[in-house]
């Protein structure tokens, strides 16, 4: 192998157009931030109650047992828009903390962690969309503590070296001497959306002071993605299949994104193969697949 090839992986001109949208809570991390509710005690009380993303997933739909605060589902929600405590944002705070435990053995890291683990390795197009309210900057600088902490530097090389073949390949005049410049380049070309965020809102259409509507967010932010990686293939004169795998542990995120790929996204781009994953069914480990268009595994 020559001294270039040693530093640039052209073999990536030849990789199939695999991409892949993450769910990010209990589904790359298990995050200790909590939804602030009440919840009916046996005296029918309604006391203050804290539950972490996993459970709210499970008895959000029991209204009759669990509400609001007095302060409504904004401040139910406080903890998961951009707010500092004790000057750090609190999602980075409890991103690291999530990530530290992993890597330190203290707690399982969620079902897609090790498949997004490989995207940044491999260099390959993603999207985090999150029900959170953080902004895309907030959650970009998440997935620089992931990779600055997860990868190895063997495999922090590794990709490195994925991503200069992509520009050698797609985009040669860019420089790729610089590490971070590489670096910025490939995260530049991604996607962080969290839904219910100001900016977000906003790049839907929604006036301020709409109701927010979780499903509805990640379907849009999914028909961007897609759209997304539709031109920058094309544009590089790619003609291969496009796949794509959405992952959520939310079943009723799920299943709407199901209905929507299947009745809307199929149809708008038929070329496109559609994978949709459920990773919290306790009967599977490595999470439920449904296949909507064509075939697609995420490895997991």
């Amino acid at each position: 192998m020559s001294k270039d090839e040693d530093r640039i992986n052209y073999a990536v001109a030849d990789r199939d157009l695999k991409y892949y949208i993450f769910d990010w809570d209990d589904n790359i991390l298990h995050m200790p931030t909590h939804i602030h509710l009440e919840r009916r005690d046996e005296n029918g009380e309604w006391v203050p109650h804290s539950v972490s993303t996993a459970v709210f997933s499970v008895i959000r739909a029991d209204q009759e047992n669990y509400r609001a605060p007095p302060g409504g589902w904004e401040d139910a929600f406080r903890d998961f828009r951009d707010i500092d405590v004790e000057n750090e944002n609190v999602f980075l705070r409890d991103t690291r903390m999530a990530i530290d435990r992993v890597v330190q053995g203290e707690q399982k890291a969620g079902p897609c962690f090790e498949i997004f683990r490989t995207t940044l390795i491999e260099g390959r197009l993603f999207a985090i969309v999150t029900a959170r309210g953080h902004s895309p900057a907030v959650i970009r600088e998440g997935v620089e503590y992931f990779i600055e902490t997860v990868l190895t530097s063997e495999e922090r090389q590794t990709m490195l070296r994925n991503l200069r073949g992509y520009l050698a390949c797609f985009d040669p005049d860019h420089h790729t001497e610089d590490d971070s410049e590489v670096m910025t380049y490939y995260l530049n070309h991604n996607r962080y959306h969290g839904v219910m965020s100001p900016h977000f809102r906003a790049m839907m259409g929604q006036p301020p002071g709409a109701s927010p509507n979780t499903e509805a967010g990640k379907q849009f932010a999914i028909k961007d993605f897609v759209e997304h990686v539709i031109k920058i293939t094309r544009a590089n004169g790619l003609t291969s299949p496009i796949s794509v795998g959405f992952s959520d542990d939310d079943e009723g995120n799920v299943e709407a994104v199901e209905a929507y790929v299947r009745d809307a996204l199929s149809r708008e781009f038929p070329g496109i193969k559609f994978v949709v994953y459920y990773t919290s069914d306790p009967k599977v480990t490595s999470g439920r697949k449904v296949v909507v268009r064509g075939q697609l595994s995420l490895d997991l």
